[in-house]
């Protein structure tokens, strides 16, 4: 079955960074197009980034210029580099993916998630 475990979330000052990685199994990770999703207390779903199984990235603007999305396909890992962290970015982080290879900067769909890993941006 497909899992997907996301590690690496935690308390971290503004401007400081963290990496997450998502674990993935049960499915041909290099086949699938990947995104980090994320929500914020007392807020919606918010679609953070999109690779595709070509490595093609996408960004939500709030994001951009600070968050690094990539994929080791070797070791069925993504991963979230994030830099300069403000605040705002304190939400639970949940890798997802896609039905095929296609990235969606759009949103869209997703038919697996993780149970996410908190990131709390705070001094």
């Amino acid at each position: 079955q497909v899992q997907l475990v996301e590690s690496g979330g935690g308390l971290v000052q503004p401007g400081g960074s963290l990496r997450l990685s998502c674990a993935a199994s049960g499915f041909h990770f290099s086949s699938y197009a990947m995104s980090w999703v994320r929500q914020a207390p007392g807020k919606g779903l918010e679609w953070v980034s999109d690779i595709s199984s070509g490595g093609s990235t996408y960004y939500t603007d709030s994001v951009k210029g600070r968050f690094t999305i990539s994929r080791d396909n070797a070791k069925n890992t993504l991963y979230l580099q994030m830099n300069s962290l403000k605040p705002e970015d304190t939400a639970v982080y949940t890798c997802a993916k896609r039905l095929d290879g296609y990235a969606d900067p759009t949103g869209g769909v997703h038919d697996y998630r993780g149970q996410g890993t908190q990131v709390t941006v705070s001094s």
